[in-house]
């Protein structure tokens, strides 16, 4: 019997999620169905519970609700999960369900793997506070860089996230005159907008790569990045490695991630 999956959002229209699984599924010989499931607001965890009752064997979990899907799970959630407070995998047991965070490794497998990138001893700005940044803070921070800041519009909420997780600071944009670092993050959603985090000249160091978690379009950030002469990469190989972590933890297999970003970059 064909096992199901689904990715619950809303909206959730625009998502990659099924076509991605689906790659992974006939690279590995998986027999399973995935569809997208566009939640009302006020419904999710009807969503959910639908979905199971249906036979649904898990589900990606994406914007707004992984804060919901946190709660959902109640306490039976990885460390990961706990750290970001947030889940974007349930995993469906017979009586419970699993949360799980994927964010952060995909993040880290697309830096490392894919883009070489060494985060140990590197000088890090995260640049956001929100749920984004909140959902990769903690695997960034476990992978030993030199000092990693935060940065926000609002300098409150970045001293808040870095007090609770160990960052070196949290600051606002101004804060920044005069520092350099090494790999810069873009967990802002600006580039969806049209607009750019407010980062002052010369932060990007010499060799440095400005990484913007948006997908599939060129963000001004990505285009400040250029202009300081650093590497810029858009989040398409994280969107392509949070998958795999999942497919991962569902299958208990690692498809191979590589054909899917190439394929997925020329869509």
């Amino acid at each position: 019997m064909t096992d199901r999956y689904a990715v619950i959002g809303h909206p959730v229209a625009h998502s990659k999620s099924p076509w991605i699984h689906a790659e992974f599924a006939r690279a590995t010989r998986q027999d399973i169905e995935y569809r997208r499931i566009e939640a009302p607001l006020d419904g999710f965890a009807r969503a959910v519970d639908e979905f199971r009752a249906a036979g649904g064997c898990g589900a990606n979990v994406t914007l707004p609700f992984k804060a919901q899907a946190f709660r959902y799970c109640g306490d039976n959630v990885s460390a990961r999960a706990r750290a970001a407070q947030a889940v974007n995998t349930l995993i469906f047991g017979n009586r419970e369900v699993h949360g799980e965070n994927t964010d952060g490794a995909g993040l880290l497998r697309d830096l490392t793997l894919n883009l070489g990138r060494r985060i140990a001893g590197s000088r890090i700005l995260l640049m956001g506070a929100g749920g984004a940044a909140q959902g990769v803070l903690g695997p960034l921070l476990a992978a030993g860089p030199q000092r990693l800041v935060i940065a926000n519009r609002t300098a409150e909420k970045a001293r808040a996230l870095a007090g609770r997780c160990g960052a070196a600071a949290g600051v606002g944009y101004e804060a920044l005159a005069g520092a350099q670092f090494d790999l810069l993050i873009n967990a802002t959603s600006a580039g969806l907008e049209g607009g750019a985090p407010a980062l002052p000249a010369g932060v990007f160091a010499p060799g440095a790569l400005g990484y913007d978690m948006v997908y599939g379009r060129d963000t001004p950030f990505l285009a400040m990045a250029r202009a300081a002469g650093a590497q810029a990469c858009d989040g398409t190989g994280m969107l392509v490695e949070q998958a795999a972590e999942s497919f991962l933890l569902w299958r208990g297999v690692r498809p191979d991630t590589a054909p899917v970003i190439a394929a997925l970059r020329q869509r």
